[in-house]
């Protein structure tokens, strides 16, 4: 980083250094558990849903995964295959398939990613309400900019 480097800047620089550790990290795990990358970010989003209690379909599943039909179909075999992932009817609407992670799976994230939760969760004790607060507002900060961000323009044609 140069000195004439803003300090938002080296946040930022930082933040990305962050998603990329924590992107090797899940591709370790895929990897390790005969996954796909885009497996984990599934199962991810399904604990994150379950957490929030929010009941997830597949085409939710597809729209937060941005998947068509056929490739989250794809992906939630995959997980059904392994163990991972339970397609369960809807109580109120029979006619309505819901996803859920297995606890075999929650195992599974918790063995290989429960020290960097804990090591993150020890990180934030040393700081106090104002700074945790910071952090809080400062991230879904992020999360809402990047999720407003308008889709890429589709590749530009390449002369045959």
């Amino acid at each position: 980083m140069t000195q004439t480097e803003s300090e938002e800047l080296r946040i930022f620089h930082l933040l990305r250094a962050v998603t990329v550790e924590f992107g090797l990290r899940q591709a370790e795990f895929a990897a390790a558990n005969a996954m796909h990358p885009t497996d984990v970010r599934a199962l991810i989003c399904l604990l994150d849903a379950e957490r929030a209690g929010t009941d997830v379909t597949p085409g939710l599943l597809g729209a937060r995964l941005g998947l068509n039909s056929a490739g989250t179909t794809s992906v939630i075999d995959r997980l059904e295959r392994l163990g991972h992932l339970a397609r369960v009817r809807d109580e109120r609407d029979r006619r309505r398939v819901l996803l859920k992670v297995e606890d075999g799976a929650k195992e599974l994230g918790r063995a290989w990613f429960g020290p960097l939760i804990e090591g993150t969760v020890g990180l934030l004790g040393d700081f106090d309400a104002r700074e945790t607060e910071a952090v809080r507002r400062f991230l879904g900060g992020v999360r809402d900019v990047m999720a407003g961000l308008p889709a890429p323009p589709p590749p530009a044609s390449r002369p045959t």
